[in-house]
């Protein structure tokens, strides 16, 4: 028994070739929403695939964050509050987690506790702390230094004029620039220590002493020393003028960055980003007065005198050498610093430690 093709049957029924059944035609729209919606979801795939490839993500997930930790009445806020207002940060591809701390020494705890990523301290510490097994690094910050301050109307002129005089001395006994202030002296043939009555104390105490005339003169910190020069002080003698009779060849950054080398080393490209970022802020001190009108409040200027004071002395306190010869400066200066200071301040290292600076920035 034969039986019709398919498209004989159709043939011979017109009207069920044009049918389907009402569950098929009902289907139709479901199947067309369900193939656009899968054309959907890979053109979504495929263009979130094109925005990686493109960049074209929130740069806030791919930037390093760097754990600073720096003294709250610090001048490192002046230059984080410039990053801060100019995006800096971001351009670099950084996030700063800032940690305001109240003294130098919280920092160090916090860096060699491990809570912290950069401080700012001094290359005689990251020495000192090398020669005990801390692998720490330094980039310099700042050159400013202080100076002996004296009323404009003292006749006090010259280092030998502070025999017999009473001498302020800001940060204690073996701090780094009482100490190469007492080598220079030594030079003149002045011991300041046995022929000086010397008073230790806190910076700002010492400045408010010597501005209402308790004591003759007063060896501070710069920025302690741009505030008296506003009111008319003098300088007897500034200790960036100081260092060439000790061997410097130039303005040496005694402060800088300072992190673990180790860090470092994992980290090189967010620490090369952070040493631009942070020099880019300096240019930026350096070049505009509008900039410093606008951190005034954080500077605690007074005046427009001591705001004027601080811009000039910070400028002149930016680093602009290469790395190689602020370490040979701080390697002589260090030597002299172990001659006066001695085990209690230098430890048992007679000489700077040879990895103390941070070699590894770009065109340094």
């Amino acid at each position: 028994m034969s039986y019709p093709s398919a498209r004989s049957r159709h043939a011979q029924d017109p009207g069920r070739a044009k049918s389907a059944s009402p569950r098929a035609v009902q289907s139709i729209p479901g199947r067309l929403q369900a193939l656009n919606s899968t054309i959907r979801r890979h053109a979504l795939r495929l263009l979130a695939a094109l925005f990686v490839l493109l960049g074209v993500v929130a740069p806030a997930a791919a930037r390093d964050a760097i754990r600073l930790a720096v003294q709250q009445t610090g001048t490192v806020a002046w230059e984080l509050a410039v990053i801060q207002a100019h995006r800096l940060d971001e351009e670099a591809g950084l996030t700063l987690d800032v940690v305001k701390l109240a003294s130098p020494e919280a920092g160090k705890i916090a860096l060699l506790g491990g809570s912290a990523d950069i401080i700012v301290s001094d290359w005689l510490w990251v020495s000192r702390e090398r020669s005990q097994g801390f692998p720490l690094a330094f980039s310099p910050y700042s050159s400013a230094l202080g100076a002996v301050m004296a009323p404009s109307s003292s006749p006090v002129r010259a280092l030998a004029d502070l025999k017999g005089r009473k001498l302020g001395v800001a940060g204690g006994p073996l701090d780094k620039s009482w100490l190469l202030l007492q080598a220079a002296a030594r030079q003149d043939g002045v011991d300041l220590k046995a022929e000086a009555s010397i008073v230790y104390g806190a910076p700002a105490l010492l400045a408010q002493k010597v501005a209402g005339g308790e004591m003759d003169a007063n060896l501070n910190y710069w920025n302690f020393c741009a505030a008296l020069e506003a009111k008319g002080f003098r300088r007897v003698a500034s200790m960036e003028d100081l260092l060439p009779r000790l061997g410097a060849k130039g303005r040496t950054a005694m402060v800088g960055y300072v992190f673990d080398e180790r860090w470092a080393a994992k980290n090189a490209d967010a620490v090369a980003r952070f040493i631009a970022m942070t020099r880019r802020a300096k240019d930026i001190l350096s070049s505009s007065d509008a900039e410093w009108e606008r951190i005034a409040p954080l500077t605690g200027a007074s005046d427009a005198a001591t705001l004027q004071a601080y811009r000039d002395r910070y400028r002149e306190g930016v680093p602009r050498r290469p790395v190689a010869d602020e370490a040979a400066d701080a390697a002589t200066l260090y030597r002299v610093l172990a001659e006066i200071g001695g085990p209690d301040l230098v430890g048992p290292a007679r000489e700077l430690d040879p990895g103390t600076y941070y070699h590894a920035e770009p065109g340094r």
